[in-house]
């Protein structure tokens, strides 16, 4: 059996559904299952790099290219980590969401 050479590189991934990102890609295990890791470096000067994960099934392309070229598009992509209006505010409780019959299709 010939063993794999492990994946590595400076590269933009063009996602399904309009995505893209760029920065440092390699391959990720975990729980058994095969990611697509990408670290995306610092862009903003306020070292803000972050990564994310993504399955083999969400990436539609992959282009390696250099390290200089992977920061550039990552500063015009503008791709975020996290963003606040995820993380409720913890001075204040969000109200409980109740489910109507517009929410589940009736």
């Amino acid at each position: 059996m010939e063993q794999r050479e492990k994946f590595e590189e400076w590269a933009i991934v063009e996602l399904f559904g309009h995505n893209t990102i760029a920065g440092q890609v390699s391959e990720q295990t975990i729980g058994g299952a095969s990611f697509v890791r990408v670290d995306v470096p610092p862009v903003d000067g306020d070292g803000s790099g972050f990564t994310k994960l993504y399955g083999a099934a969400a990436i539609y392309a992959i282009t390696p290219t250099t390290e200089e070229i992977a920061t550039a598009a990552a500063a015009r992509l503008a791709v975020r980590p996290v963003t606040p209006w995820v993380i409720p505010d913890s001075r204040r409780e969000l109200p409980p969401h109740t489910l109507d019959d517009d929410d589940i299709g009736l």
